[in-house]
């Protein structure tokens, strides 16, 4: 991943003030043979600050409560998941926890060279490496697997995030009519979930894919990780391909019913509304690959 020494346009302000200074003393304490590598501020986001360690590591700490939340996830399922998934997902190989006025746990993960898809999108030609990818992970969680009251359950529950954004945006330069979202949506937001609940990631949007040397090379940020319907990760298809590849990823990843592939629209259109929203002021590629996908959604 490409250096980002500032955070996104928009990012919430960090609970906590993550130095390189306070990142060594947790390592020395923790990790003290990591001590020998490198360490470099590589960037923050919305959760997270991340240091780079060495040629093959990271550090991510929490910025603040809600990503501590979500690396405690990190932390117990991806160390389980990763060995049935056949991309890099930046799994941790140490775990950290709450020291030297730091509160939370923290990870040392592997390191994943390249750059994110808003960057070098994904060739449509990798459509199906995707495909199969999901369909290794949505496989059937077990009863004590995390839920998301964001992520995974009935369309209908995102309503009045979606309804409300399209409101703000009725006057902004859409590809496509509001109305015509809109309605798309309602339709997609009223066909119930007709599978079981599996494995997800939660947030298979461009940020989180990367991609080196002009091929997917692995799927990272993991917070959203729970149990739910399959339909919200499939929504990918729409905020990263053309539908010229649809047929492609469908037929890596296997059988979709109708049905599953209807919420997977509503939920492309949900995450396009959310992209459009957060990046039309100061993130023009984010509301840029957003719109792209509503145009996608809903033609």
């Amino acid at each position: 991943m490409t250096p980002m020494q500032l955070p996104p346009p928009g990012i919430p302000p960090a609970e906590v003030e993550i130095t390189e200074e306070l990142v060594s003393a947790l390592l020395a304490a923790q990790h003290p043979d990591l001590m020998s590598h490198g360490l470099a501020l590589f960037g923050s986001g919305w959760d997270n600050t991340t240091y780079r360690l060495g040629a093959e590591l990271a550090v991510r700490l929490p910025r603040r409560q809600l990503g501590a939340d979500m690396m405690v996830k990190e932390q117990r399922w991806l160390p389980q998941l990763a060995p049935q998934l056949p991309l890099p997902i930046g799994r941790p190989v140490r775990l950290g926890g709450p020291g030297n006025g730091y509160p939370w746990p923290w990870n040392v993960v592997e390191w994943i060279d390249g750059v994110s898809a808003i960057e070098a999108p994904i060739p449509e030609s990798d459509a199906a490496v995707l495909g199969s990818f999901l369909a290794s992970l949505h496989q059937p969680s077990p009863p004590e697997a995390p839920r998301n009251k964001w992520r995974g359950g009935a369309l209908a529950d995102r309503a009045p995030s979606v309804e409300g954004r399209l409101e703000r945006l009725e006057a902004h330069d859409l590809s496509v009519p509001v109305g015509r979202i809109a309605e798309t949506w309602h339709r997609a937001s009223s066909v119930p979930i007709d599978t079981p609940a599996t494995w997800l990631h939660g947030d298979v949007h461009p940020r989180n894919l990367i991609v080196d040397g002009g091929r997917l090379a692995a799927v990272i940020d993991w917070g959203d990780l729970c149990s739910g319907d399959p339909a919200t990760d499939l929504a990918a298809a729409w905020l990263l391909f053309p539908t010229d590849a649809h047929t492609a990823l469908h037929t890596a990843y296997g059988d979709i019913t109708e049905a599953t592939w209807e919420r997977a629209r509503g939920w492309a259109i949900f995450f396009g509304v959310v992209m459009v929203d957060a990046g039309r002021r100061d993130d023009h590629a984010w509301a840029a690959a957003g719109n792209e996908a509503l145009t996608r959604a809903c033609t």
